[in-house]
């Protein structure tokens, strides 16, 4: 085993972050991975289970400047993105920019919004960039969005197309904390003064250097072969209403790739997959028969690992 250079850092964040979000060790290892991956995270859970303060928590962590935006059906995409407003004094347009021009942007309950301005965020997260008035302006480096969605049961929700679906590199669900966490969430202070009271973990180009660390992690052809089985299983086994695409392909064989830094290594084995599997196809795979329960993961067990 090859110690990385950033992996006692990498564990630094995740044990404060579990000060923070008390009892959700995995998930916290998750929404890590997406970041080091350079993805967006999708949380789609009840209200009040600790999403906002998630993001908060890591934004704080790694020294990023956070933004929020409260999603609701009355919010115009000019509400995100910014607009130009002429001043008489100056005799021309002035861009205003809006909450997205930041680093980690909480699009909180995004699934509250109209379509038209839930696809404002659609170039944005692809491209790094938002096109107003026929000018391209880039975001801040880094920028991840992690957004916050109700059940799609909920009164006053917008299903989230599959188009904006695929732009999220992974999606979890926090759920309600185990009894020995909500005791400890009960008997301790408020967790936003907790919040307030950490500090950086990381400074300067720190996040970058590791990102880029993902790219080296290497795979073999036997493990290229398992996620070609996958993708081929989800497409053929006639379980689901469309098969991976080959960019989710490749989000999942990235974000395995994060995964195994975070486990102290410089190759990705099976198990990293399986790891992560559930978090990059959960928004992804449908399956045909409305009946079926088990997540979309669990459909895939038939897979061989080689």
């Amino acid at each position: 085993m090859n110690k990385n250079n950033h992996y006692d850092q990498l564990n630094h964040i995740i044990d404060v972050a579990n000060t923070i979000i008390l009892g959700k060790d995995h998930k916290i290892r998750l929404a890590l991975t997406c970041i080091l991956a350079k993805g967006h995270l999708l949380i789609e859970d009840l209200p009040g289970v600790g999403k906002t303060t998630l993001a908060h928590t890591f934004a704080q962590l790694l020294g990023l400047e956070f933004s929020r935006i409260q999603f609701t059906s009355d919010m115009l995409p000019a509400d995100v993105l910014g607009i130009s407003v002429f001043e008489q004094a100056a005799n021309k347009f002035t861009f205003h920019p809006g909450p997205i021009f930041c680093n980690v942007l909480l699009a909180d309950e995004i699934n509250r919004a109209t379509p038209k301005t839930q696809s404002a965020l659609l170039e944005a997260m692809e491209e790094k960039q938002v096109t107003l008035d026929g000018k391209t302006r880039n975001l801040p480096e880094p920028f991840f969005v992690i957004a916050t969605q109700n059940p799609s049961e909920q009164i006053g929700t917008f299903p989230l197309p599959e188009s904006q679906l695929d732009r999220f590199l992974m999606s979890i669900s926090l759920g309600y904390p185990d009894a020995t966490a909500e005791r400890q969430l009960l008997a301790a202070n408020d967790r936003r003064e907790a919040l307030n009271e950490i500090t950086a973990c990381l400074q300067d180009n720190q996040l970058h250097q590791m990102q880029d660390q993902v790219q080296h992690i290497k795979t073999s052809d036997a493990l290229l072969d398992y996620v070609q089985a996958l993708l081929s299983y989800s497409r053929e086994s006639g379980l689901f209403a469309y098969g991976l695409s080959p960019r989710a392909g490749l989000a999942l064989l990235h974000v395995s790739k994060a995964w195994a830094l975070l486990s102290d290594r410089d190759y990705v084995i099976p198990e990293d997959v399986q790891a992560v599997l559930p978090s990059v196809v959960r928004h992804r795979l449908q399956p045909i028969d409305p009946a079926v329960s088990k997540p979309a993961a669990l459909l895939l067990k038939d897979v061989v690992i080689p």
